[in-house]
């Protein structure tokens, strides 16, 4: 291939810390000609000026906002711009193994397949070996009990180890995939229109599949692309007031009542229950190692709600400090 098929577009996470190494890795791993977008969505300056340096020195065209985004808005941000066959959404803290690029590709050509997901690890590490299957795949139906209706979904092999069900993995049509990296056949946009800016924290690629699927397009898993989800552990303090804001519970919230109304869902429907939950959790990792301090030192008189109490009580103050300034739009 001479002329790009594909159009790789960087979007926003929940951090910035893992720019340098994520774009690195696209560049060292990517064997076929590609075009790059990348969406800088109010890195700290460092960063900043790492993108404008990069974007001059490989020609990639690089958006910048002076406010922090949403991942649908920053991809929505892209679609405009996108004039090859497929498009690459992947996240800037994701790390791409060889061949990750040309394998999707390769399975969207063959299947005719409207998006591709490869396999999703979650790691700190490119050695394959080490890592937990974040998902490969998954299951998402709608189901009605006593006459309410839920969303169930599965996230295939989640924390299995690799080698223990890697002969277990095929390419195949599959209901789910995630937005750490997908592969999009660009002309479905024209029936898909824009992602959805209602949903800016969770169910985004729950809303997106519902909606590929409900337009009779095609989705499937090819783990023979790997790639890595990079825990956020530890965290940079200039990745705090993005991180907080993506996980705010304001987003929260409203992410997920603006998707139970879309879709029908029972105002008790498990799929919200979980998803908030997960959210919550999720949040407090930044503070993880309070945690562990507070455990080494004081093991004899620790207390878990009293723990609970304080991160809750900590995380406020670093959110009233940090999060609630002049870029923070909700």
């Amino acid at each position: 291939m001479s002329e790009p098929q594909v159009t790789v577009v960087v979007v926003p996470r929940e951090r910035f810390s893992y720019t340098q190494f994520s774009l690195e890795g696209i560049y060292a791993h990517t064997d076929i000609p590609f075009k790059l977008i990348y969406i800088d969505g109010n890195s700290p300056r460092p960063v900043k000026r790492y993108l404008e340096a990069q974007s001059s020195a490989k020609a990639f065209h690089l958006i910048r906002t002076e406010n922090y985004l949403s991942p649908n808005q920053a991809r929505n941000l892209a679609l405009s711009y996108i004039d090859t066959k497929y498009v690459v959404f992947i996240d800037n803290d994701v790390q791409v193994t060889p061949g990750w690029l040309n394998k999707l590709v390769e399975c969207a050509d063959e299947t005719d397949a409207s998006v591709v997901g490869p396999l999703y690890l979650d790691g700190v590490s490119e050695n394959l070996e080490t890592q937990n299957i974040h998902m490969a795949g998954g299951f998402c139906e709608f189901q009605e009990q006593e006459g309410k209706l839920d969303l169930r979904e599965q996230r295939y092999f989640a924390k299995n180890q690799l080698p223990s069900v890697k002969s277990q993995l095929l390419r195949e049509p599959t209901q789910l995939i995630e937005f750490h990296c997908v592969l999009i056949r660009t002309a479905i946009f024209k029936q898909l229109g824009d992602f959805d800016e209602k949903l800016m924290s969770l169910a985004e690629e729950t809303d997106f599949c519902l909606t590929v699927r409900a337009m009779g397009g095609t989705i499937y898993l090819e783990p023979a692309s790997t790639v890595i989800y990079v825990l956020p552990v530890p965290l940079v303090w200039y990745d705090l007031p993005y991180f907080w804001l993506r996980w705010s519970d304001a987003w929260n919230k409203a992410s997920l009542n603006y998707f139970q109304q879309k879709w029908g869902l029972a105002e008790n429907a498990k799929f919200m229950t979980i998803g908030y939950k997960w959210a919550n959790r999720h949040r407090l990792v930044p503070l993880q190692q309070i945690q562990d301090l507070l455990l080494n030192i004081l093991p004899w008189q620790f207390n878990s709600q009293i723990y609970l109490n304080f991160r809750a009580f900590v995380e406020s103050v670093l959110t009233q400090l940090f999060v609630k300034n002049k870029h923070q739009k909700i």
